[in-house]
């Protein structure tokens, strides 16, 4: 069998055997084939088994062959491997209840987010997932042995809420059944609901910290990463960066500084110095949610108009973008807002930004701690991560390419190391030049996302508490106060992801440098930025090859 053939039907299979293993991920990422599958729970091993296989395989093939197959291929050979530490080595299915309720949750709102089926079909998905809740019930008292969790109460809350809503229904829909055996069905599920309750009474709870000490951390490093680097070695480069940082923060900072104040004498201390052009720039907010959405527009446009008049990179022919307030209804997240992409899949890819939002309800102290984090020279640096030619310009064209293996398994550091490195280039490019509270905003950004490394390792690998992420993100890292408060959950759900804004614009920055000096007055940055966001979120070291076919 030749290389071509093999990665061909190696990625099909599993793309098919992963969709039927994970059928709720599947149509989140909008594969709506899927939507009538339900997770069945008990065929993890012939899962482990395949996924072991697979690693087997590649280890021996994906060396051989187009740079295009191999790349996949190396994609694939992660993922496998992702799937063998998840199932053979954190065994949540034996140990986490909230696996279990984030499933029931999913199969039993699936219909309400079904929209593009007919009302024929969504009365059969309905069917179904009463099964699927059953199901899962069954799965939950075969292999869950102990409990994990931390905090129990909102899956037990879960649970209950399913219960209560399938009772109400059984009653509300007794002259309308959409199904054969349709209360049968809804009975069951309520049966089994209530006997996964006593069930989980019986089962020893032993919360287990979060904390995943040195050598999970190194494990899980490595496979993330793709690579043989060591918490030690992210410890280190992050630290150097720290300093390294703060360095340059203090020369942009004094320059500031006696510019915008000749007659005033400057302080001898590094840390003075910043803080005094930081209160600068954090007093230059808006005070609303609505003059902070126009802000934000306005923003967008001038960024857009940048990017193209400065041939940095070519724009996606049709915008897909909106930009709202972040709804209450979010919770932690509506306080630093985020991007929603749309799914790799899905057939109306639009884009929404939901900016920072604060309710008016809390605090006059909390609203300025609120908008002075952020404040304008960070919005106006933060465009350039978020939007162009940062995440969503990324994402749009990333999902254009005809490797479906990139977009369901992607490189973890690239997605924010890409924007995060954007950031320089864009603002090296000239944006901002007459706001020098700007390039210090990124400068800070960039001390954020070393801090964020830092503590990663710190917290996981030498037992660091939540005063002392505190303590030194503040003190040293100059975090700003919304963004301090919320490292510490970041910290806890995502201790890899958060390594990558760091460590991912770090491969980046390497690749641009070697890059530049090897083509001189040759290279060109359009071709550049283009040929990165059209491969898609592969290995960052994979383009160098792809750039070079001589590269070794």
């Amino acid at each position: 069998m030749s290389t071509s053939t093999f990665a061909q039907d190696i990625a099909q299979e599993y793309i098919h055997r992963w969709k039927a293993f994970y059928p709720s991920q599947a149509l989140q990422m909008g594969m709506h084939d899927v939507v009538f599958d339900f997770e069945q729970g008990g065929n993890i091993q012939e899962w482990v088994n395949y996924n072991r296989s697979v690693y087997q395989k590649l280890g021996q093939k994906y060396k051989t062959g187009y740079k295009t197959e191999t790349i996949n291929l190396r994609l694939l050979k992660s993922q496998a491997l992702q799937e063998l530490y998840k199932w053979t080595e954190e065994r949540s299915h034996e140990h986490s209840l909230s696996y279990y309720t984030n499933l029931l949750s999913n199969f039993y709102n699936r219909p309400s987010r079904a929209s593009f089926l007919t009302e024929d079909d969504l009365r059969y998905l309905k069917c179904k997932s009463f099964d699927a809740i059953t199901n899962i019930c069954l799965s939950l008292k075969r292999n869950l042995t102990t409990i994990h969790d931390e905090n129990t109460e909102r899956s037990i809350n879960t649970i209950n809420i399913i219960k209560y809503d399938l009772n109400s229904q059984l009653k509300k829909d007794l002259s309308n059944q959409p199904c054969e055996g349709y209360n049968a069905r809804i009975e069951l599920a309520m049966d089994q609901l209530g006997s996964i309750l006593d069930h989980i009474q019986k089962i020893p709870h032993q919360p287990k910290s979060p904390i995943l000490g040195k050598e999970d951390y190194g494990k899980q490093l490595a496979i993330y990463t793709d690579s043989n680097l060591t918490p030690a070695e992210l410890e280190k480069m992050a630290m150097e960066e720290i300093v390294e940082t703060k360095r340059l923060m203090a020369e942009v900072s004094r320059s500031y500084l006696s510019a915008m104040y000749p007659q005033k004498a400057l302080p001898t201390n590094e840390d003075d110095i910043i803080t005094l052009a930081l209160d600068d720039m954090e007093k230059d907010v808006v005070t609303s949610a609505q003059e902070y959405l126009e802000f934000w527009e306005g923003l967008t446009k001038s960024a857009t108009r940048f990017v193209e008049e400065k041939g940095i990179a070519t724009l996606p022919e049709f915008p897909t973008l909106q930009i709202k307030t972040a709804p209450e209804s979010a919770g932690a997240a509506a306080r630093i807002g985020w991007v929603s992409s749309a799914p790799p899949f899905d057939p109306n890819p639009v884009t929404t930004l939901y900016l920072p939002s604060i309710p008016d309800t809390l605090s006059q102290q909390e609203q300025i701690d609120f908008w002075s984090s952020f404040n304008k020279p960070f919005n106006r640096m933060i465009v350039i991560h978020e939007l162009i030619p940062g995440h969503y310009m990324q994402l749009k064209i990333s999902r254009e390419t005809p490797h479906k293996i990139r977009l369901m398994f992607p490189y973890g550091p690239y997605i924010e190391g890409w924007a995060t490195f954007t950031e320089k280039i864009v603002l090296d490019a000239g944006w901002e030049k007459e706001r020098p509270l700007t390039y210090l905003a990124h400068l800070r950004k960039r001390l954020e996302n070393a801090n964020r490394a830092y503590t990663s390792v710190m917290v996981h690998c030498h037992e660091w508490d939540q005063e002392q992420v505190m303590n030194f993100s503040t003190e040293t890292s100059l975090l700003a106060p919304q963004f301090a408060k919320s490292l510490w959950g970041r910290l806890m759900r995502s201790p890899m992801q958060i390594t990558s804004y760091f460590y991912g614009g770090a491969l980046f920055k390497e690749l641009y440098d070697h890059e530049t000096a090897r083509l001189g007055k040759d290279f060109n940055l359009k071709h550049f930025m283009d040929t990165i966001m059209k491969a898609g979120p592969i290995p960052v070291e994979e383009f160098y090859h792809i750039f070079n076919p001589t590269h070794d």
